[in-house]
């Protein structure tokens, strides 16, 4: 007697039907119990064709082989592996300990699976209709797969714990009474979590998940118009790349890679905000080619996000907002067209190391980049950007962008500070232009000599005096500190007077503008 069932190892239960019976020996024995038609049209898991009691089998059974069924037999290892077969009642493992291996292929549920805080060895779901997956706190030390199923009432992984992979490829999710299409916050996942062409009809909840290696999104197509966010994953953990990109369509040697040139491809697309606000990724968050449609008050938000890489080369979203405030990137690879326009560019606390644009990105563009994301003046993103720049060798470039910050910051000030700052902007560029000092200077010293070589000048001591010359004369009057000896010995009235005035106050404008520019300078230095 098996314990705990009542009945010899080799007998069968007296109330099981033909295709229990059947299914009952291949538990046994291991092998698939497979009662397709061969008609793809009628075995079509989530097509309207009945199927019936010929190819049903009764969920408690189910549950009796796996908690307490029959051994293997001899030299056999016992497992459940259905393919084309149709599950009637609610198969409820929950709290189950099910040691046996399972697997079921273009399976039909007429009711919900119920395995929260069970443990399984491995478990496979492929290409499965299921109303609902209740999966709360699951365990198991293998892989949960799911692919291409299709679940009418949401899936619900909330603090499960997936000792290798959990793939979720192809599969079509809509959405539960609470508007989520998968909750699996506090999911843990050993290895990787590949959801590759997922269709997820709602939202796809990730709070606090944890992925050991990747999590590839990769063609996956969310949508949730009922509310805010169709991804909603704060202080998610990835040990290597968050993708959300391209996926190869037609093969499937495709999943989990790069497809390559000429490869049919689907873009990651998501109807709705998304956030992945305090998220920690060892690799890179890869948006390439990602298409991101929001409303006017939904975000891509990536607030104090920490990864070593952004690839930000999706196409800039129309509507909606992009949020990166305090997070903290090494490399930004982007391109010209991804980012959003004015006001919808939210940056402050954005710390990156290098730029890596891919494409034309002229400085122009960086610094119209720079303006869309302070509506108000900030001096923060005109510095970080000028540091990098300076950084990467290129000093020219990072003068223009502290010009361009100072001119940004003039338009702030009352109307005194506005035209000093016009002032310093024309004669040295702030500082950062020092070449036209020497510029204004000749001009000017041109100008005066000039003008004074037709001054009447009687000198103010008729029995010593230096020899009168307009050039050094225009001098001495340019250079407010040095004293050239000339200004105190001549008489000039009338008009000369108030030329000679005016090169006194151009000459400590333009000094003052130097000596700022010059202090700015030594500062950055």
């Amino acid at each position: 007697m098996t314990e705990g069932t009542g009945f010899d190892a080799g007998d069968l239960p007296d109330d099981l039907t033909a295709a229990e019976a059947g299914m009952w020996q291949a538990f046994r024995n291991g092998s698939v119990y497979d009662l397709s038609s061969g008609d793809s049209v009628v075995d079509d898991p989530h097509g309207g064709h009945p199927w019936g009691p010929e190819r049903s089998v009764r969920a408690r059974v189910l549950c009796w082989l796996l908690l307490d069924g029959p051994p293997a037999l001899a030299g056999r290892v016992a497992a459940l592996k259905l393919a084309g077969v149709r599950v009637t009642g609610t198969l409820d493992l929950a709290g189950g300990s099910v040691r046996p291996y399972v697997e079921l292929r273009d399976c039909r549920f007429d009711d919900q699976v119920l395995v929260p805080e069970a443990r399984f060895s491995t478990l496979r779901l492929v290409n499965c209709s299921v109303p609902r997956l209740e999966a709360a706190r699951v365990h198991t030390e293998g892989d949960l797969h799911l692919p291409r199923c299709r679940f009418r009432n949401g899936v619900r992984l909330t603090d499960a714990h997936i000792g290798t992979d959990l793939l979720l490829n192809q599969a079509v999710v809509y959405r539960d009474r609470g508007g989520r299409s998968i909750s699996a916050d506090g999911l843990s996942v050993g290895q990787d979590l590949q959801a590759e062409l997922l269709e997820s009809h709602g939202e796809l909840r990730l709070r606090g998940a944890q992925v050991g290696v990747s999590l590839s999104l990769r063609g996956a197509r969310l949508s949730n118009p009922y509310a805010r966010l169709a991804l909603n994953a704060p202080q998610l953990s990835v040990e290597r790349t968050l993708y959300l990109t391209p996926a190869g369509v037609g093969n499937p040697l495709l999943s989990g890679t790069t497809p390559a040139r000429g490869t049919r491809i689907q873009r990651f697309e998501c109807q709705g905000g998304l956030r992945l606000d305090d998220g920690r990724f060892g690799d890179a968050v890869d948006l390439e080619r990602a298409r991101f449609t929001l409303t006017d008050d939904q975000e891509l938000s990536l607030r104090r996000v920490h990864a070593p890489e952004l690839r930000f080369l999706g196409d800039g979203p129309q509507r909606g907002k992009v949020v990166l405030s305090g997070a903290q990137i090494m490399n930004l690879v982007d391109r010209a067209g991804a980012w959003p326009g004015a006001g919808r560019l939210h940056m402050g606390g954005f710390a990156y190391e290098n730029l890596v644009p891919q494409g034309p990105f002229p400085l122009t563009r960086r610094l119209d980049w720079i303006a869309a994301a302070t509506a108000e003046y900030a001096p923060e993103p005109y510095e970080r950007l000028a540091s990098v720049l300076r950084e990467a060798g290129e000093d020219e470039d990072a003068r223009e962008v502290l010009l361009a910050k100072q001119r940004r910051r003039r338009e702030t000030l009352p109307l005194a500070g506005k035209l000093w700052g016009y002032v310093q902007d024309l004669t040295v560029a702030y500082g950062y232009r020092p070449g036209r000092a020497a510029v204004w200077m000749a001009v000017l010293w041109a100008a005066g000599t000039l003008a004074f070589s037709h001054a009447a000048h009687p000198p103010m001591n008729r029995d010593d005096h230096p020899y009168w010359s307009p050039a050094l004369f225009t001098l001495d009057l340019l250079l407010p500190v040095i004293d050239l000896g000339q200004v105190g010995e001549w008489r000039l009235r009338g008009p000369w007077q108030w030329l000679t005035a005016a090169m006194i106050l151009l000459g400590w404008v333009l000094a003052t503008t130097v000596a700022a520019g010059a202090t700015r300078l030594l500062r950055r230095g």
